[in-house]
Order: C-alpha cells, then structure tokens, then sequence
C-alpha cells in the first residue's frame, strides 16, 4: 500500500498507548532499568526511554522468545499422546520504539521460519505483532545500519513509523494494513501531514563497506586466512547470537517426569564449540575460526543465497556486548579489503 503520512503529537501518542491496552494488546516498549535500556511492558509513555541508540537486546524475543514450550506429552502402555500449544493463548502485542534496524530483523527471522518449514508457533506471533518503529535522530561508532542498505528512517519492517519532528511532535508514516487498521479506528489522535523534511531529523551514519562487494566475494572466502585472524579474540561467549536481532539458532530438549513431560526450545548459538558437536565426538566446527567464519558467512552469503534476506541489520549490538572488543563492522571492513587482494 502507499504510504501515508499524519502528525502525532505526544498527548496523542499516551492516548493511543491506554486505547490499546484497553483493546487487550500488551505494549513492549525501550524502558531504562538498572542504567541498561531493555524491551518490556510499558503501560504509559512516561515509562518509555527516550535518550538511546538501541536496546541492548533486540526485539526478536517477542515472536521468537528466549525459551518458550512446544508441545507437552504423555507416554503410557498404548504410545505417545502430544498435547500441542493453545495458539489462541498467545498474546496481541505492539512493539512501540524499536528501532528500523529492529523491525527489518522480523524480515529475516520470518524468512527463516518459514523457509523449508512453516513454524506456526512463530508465525502465530508475528501475525498478532504490530511494530511502531521510532526513527533514528543519532548514532554512535557501532552503527552501520547503511552500510547494509538500510537507514536511521527506513520504512520497512515497520507498521507504523514514527520520526520525531518540531515541538516533542511525531511524524507518522503508515506503511502497512496493520498500522493503517489503527490509524482508521482512531482517526481522531492522526493529525493531518505536517510540512517537515523528514530528512533533517535523522542520524548521519556514513557507509563504512560496500555490500555488494561482499555478497559478490564471501562466498569464495571460505578457505581464507582472514577468519583464523579475526577469531583470535573470540571467546566463544555467545552474546553476539544473544543480542542479534536476526540470530535464530536453538536447542531442543525434552524435559520429563515420569511419563509427563515438555518439549522446550531455547536460543542456542553456532559460536559454542558444542553446537555442531556429534554423538560420535567428531565436531566439523572444532575451532574458533570455523566457528566465526560460520557466523559472518551465514549472515552474508548463506542467507541471501537461501532465504533471498541479508542476516545483518547493521544495529552494531554484536561489537557493543563483546567482551573481547570484536567489532564486526570493522571485520567486514577488513574482510572487503582481505578478499580484494
């Protein structure tokens, strides 16, 4: 649909946060607790962080949690009997202040759920999520959303997206039927267009790689010495697959007691050395190198090959939550340069 372009302004923008909760929708918003800014559920924009650059987690958890239960089972004489989740339990939800780099991570993760195989638990959750998005009004080192092809105001992924313009006011982009849906219930708190260069109001974040370099040669770097080098640092923590907001590896377990039990998934991440581990004791991935060449390839030249998706947003949470100071942006940098020789 064509986009269509409101005013907002901040009384307005409380008074559609109270009509949605009365609607019975859960509202996850950037809140400041303990000096770190997280998602979690907001009933007021007071509550709402306003100066940051992004969370510290993503987004992702709202349709792809960190640990969530499959299906429950019982076992007896006459065989197994699958009890499998309620889907109507699962909760509308507006996602309020993400950032654009966030909402284009539902795209990937979308594409990862559904590529082979339709994950209805996931699919149910992104159905029932409206993403207001707040554009991007500054940056730090870490961004590098542009150099990935997207930007500080990027419409995509986002229902509704909001750029704060003069006077506290919001310029308001609906992009989808499902941002269109809320504006059309609640004519009364869109104002009409105001005249403002959208523009002036975002963050600069200058292109640090050529992308189309990198898609064109990653995937002839595979036997290239520059991954042994860039994971020497690596220690295989995990947090760069925790904070993602496209990383969508897990583990499967089942939990029993007795002749009841659970089927639980919970994130899991390729950096851990007993990932890819076998029963047989052979691991493909046995060292750190294969491990981070794994990660960056599978971001850039498995997924676009497979799900036609980049599975990088360029949000820069990998670099900020390393505790080895590994900063992807700069490996791409380097590995642009490293492949062109």
């Amino acid at each position: 649909m064509e986009i269509e372009k409101k005013l907002l302004k901040p009384e307005s923008l409380e008074k559609l946060i109270q009509k949605l909760k009365e609607e019975g929708r859960q509202i996850f918003a950037p809140v400041e607790k303990d000096k770190r800014i997280e998602f979690a559920q907001v009933s007021s924009v007071k509550e709402i962080a306003s100066d940051y650059i992004v969370t510290l987690q993503s987004a992702k958890a709202v349709v792809f949690p960190k640990a969530e239960t499959l299906f429950n089972f019982t076992t007896s004489k006459e065989g197994v009997t699958l009890q499998e989740r309620n889907m109507d339990e699962i909760p509308e939800v507006v996602l309020l202040g993400s950032r654009p780099c966030d909402a284009w991570g539902f795209d990937s993760l979308n594409a990862i759920f559904t590529w082979d195989y339709i994950d209805s638990i996931f699919a149910k959750r992104l159905s029932k999520l409206t993403i207001i998005s707040m554009s991007c009004a500054k940056c730090d080192s870490f961004c590098f959303c542009t150099s990935v092809k997207i930007g500080p105001g990027t419409t995509q992924g986002s229902d509704i997206l909001l750029t704060r313009i003069d006077n506290n006011n919001y310029l308001a982009e609906i992009i989808t039927e499902k941002g269109k849906a809320i504006v059309t219930k609640y004519p009364d708190l869109f104002e009409k267009e105001p005249e403002v260069d959208k523009a002036k109001y975002l963050a600069d974040v200058p292109v640090a790689f050529d992308l189309d370099k990198v898609l064109t040669n990653i995937p002839g770097a595979f036997e290239n010495g520059v991954w042994f080098e860039q994971s020497l640092r690596c220690i295989g923590c995990g947090a760069c697959a925790y904070v993602c907001p496209t990383c969508a590896c897990f583990d499967i377990q089942d939990l029993t007691n007795g002749k009841t039990g659970y089927r639980k998934r919970s994130w899991d991440s390729c950096g851990f050395a007993l990932f890819t581990l076998h029963t047989s004791g052979h691991n493909p991935r046995e060292v750190q190198s294969a491990r981070w060449r794994q990660r960056v390839m599978h971001k850039y030249a498995y997924m676009p090959e497979r799900q036609h998706v980049i599975g990088c947003v360029g949000c820069g949470r990998c670099s900020r939550s390393c505790p080895s100071d590994m900063n992807l942006k700069e490996h791409m940098i380097n590995l642009v340069e490293e492949v062109a020789k």
